[in-house]
């Protein structure tokens, strides 16, 4: 019975992640993946003035945010950010964000 309880924590843990990256808007994507003052005041208009969807520029990859998730990223628009939380489906669901250098 231990085996089956710590085989299902690790297989629980296992989805957890993190990514590393800059905090964009869905219609600008990676166009603003570079934390300027110009690209942060971009996504602070689409994300908060237009309600578009929040992603994650990670590399060359952009990564939707969970709706449910906007609150928690709503401090680091623009930002280069470090984001733990799990993937489910196509989004990124937010655990926690710090800011990342």
């Amino acid at each position: 019975m231990k085996k089956i309880a710590i085989l299902g924590l690790f297989a629980m843990s296992a989805f957890a992640a993190s990514w590393t990256g800059y905090i964009s808007d869905a219609g600008c994507g990676a166009k603003h993946a570079d934390g300027s003052e110009k690209a942060m005041n971009c996504v602070k208009g689409c994300v908060k003035g237009k309600g578009a969807s929040a992603v994650l520029v990670v590399g060359d990859k952009v990564v939707k945010i969970d709706d449910a998730s906007k609150p928690k990223i709503m401090d680091h628009l623009g930002h280069k950010v470090t984001i733990d939380g799990k993937m489910e489906g196509e989004a990124i669901v937010v655990d926690s964000v710090k800011m990342a250098n």
